[in-house]
């Protein structure tokens, strides 16, 4: 059994993991400031869900509230921290920069120094296929250049990788980075396409197809995202003795870093998924046809070899599958 300080434990991610930590006897610091980003009425439904649970605890707190972090970090001194607390969203970070850098920067520098004053076995954070920014080469590689972000959301990712390489190579902290692709299922968040568009059809209102339908995203289903934080959270990376400094790889290292891209490796044409929503619905969406949004990319695709290689696992869920389960849930918990 670990000690883990799981961080946005009222997100839509790390509600499931915590739930999934907490079913093999591990024990979970859920932190989660409950902002109202989206509904936090549903970030507070999940938390109702873990709260009963042998072995979880709920804190209130900013990851920016350094002084609470770090008397968090003496009072529990977990062995493993996943940093899934962040500002999420590419279309926010135009109009709210500033809530970026607090948490995504801010937020994440103490983290990092809380794990390295703690001696932390391992920090596995989030980063996002955003990085990839306007990388053409598909499929997208943890082993590509990731120099040309296109939002200031995917600018604080990818700080958020060299940040945590600096640690590793500095202090020997073992950090793992997770470029998640587009991540959908049972709780998932507002303000992602798939809720929107479930939400608008069901109120027979239009929904806004960007770029005119001609997207693609590699839509990873939940369950296999947290099977991925999981698998990767308990391999803990060792330096790369063999590395030197004109192998410019990011996914190799002198130090105990790496980073891994988790996505179904399998993207699917929006214009399929609305047609999936529709079918799941039995009602058929009004579309309005719109440009790409700023900030937005017009594909994804996760080259997942290296995750393979090393945990041995690979997301597999059919959109399908995981839209049919997304829609159940949405019934269920909006009794529609």
């Amino acid at each position: 059994m670990s000690r883990y300080l799981v961080t946005g434990a009222a997100g839509f991610i790390g509600s499931h993991l915590s739930g999934k930590l907490l079913d093999r006897g591990d024990e979970v610091i859920g932190l989660d400031n409950l902002n109202d980003y989206y509904d936090p009425t549903l970030k507070q439904a999940r938390l109702d869900r873990l709260a009963p649970r042998e072995g979880f605890r709920h804190v209130k707190m900013n990851l920016e509230d350094r002084e609470d972090l770090y008397a968090l970090f003496d009072e529990v001194n977990p062995d493993v921290v996943v940093n899934l607390a962040a500002q999420a969203g590419v279309r926010y970070s135009l109009t709210n920069p500033h809530a970026y850098i607090d948490s995504n920067i801010v937020g994440f520098m103490n983290i990092l120094e809380a794990c390295r004053h703690h001696e932390t076995k391992h920090l596995v954070y989030a980063s996002s296929s955003s990085v990839y920014g306007t990388n053409k080469k598909m499929p997208f590689s943890i082993h590509h250049s990731v120099d040309h972000p296109v939002s200031l959301y995917a600018a604080s990712k990818k700080a958020n990788e060299l940040m945590a390489h600096t640690y590793s190579h500095l202090y020997g902290l073992p950090t793992t980075g997770l470029r998640f692709f587009t991540v959908y299922g049972p709780w998932g968040r507002p303000d992602m396409a798939l809720f929107l568009f479930t939400k608008a059809i069901l109120e027979d209102r239009p929904i806004d197809v960007f770029n005119y339908g001609k997207m693609k995203r590699d839509f990873t289903y939940i369950d296999d995202i947290v099977e991925g934080v999981i698998r990767v959270s308990d391999n803990i990376p060792q330096p790369n003795p063999d590395w030197s400094e004109d192998d410019a790889d990011p996914g190799s290292s002198a130090a105990p870093y790496k980073l891994y891209n988790i996505g179904n490796n399998e993207p699917v044409e929006l214009m399929y998924m609305i047609e999936t929503i529709e079918k799941c619905l039995g009602k058929t969406a009004k579309k309005n046809m719109m440009p790409i949004q700023p900030g937005d990319v017009p594909a994804t695709f996760a080259d997942v070899d290296d995750l393979i290689r090393d945990v041995g696992f690979r997301p597999a869920t059919p959109i399908e599958t995981g839209i049919a389960n997304f829609i159940e849930w949405y019934r269920d918990f909006y009794q529609v």
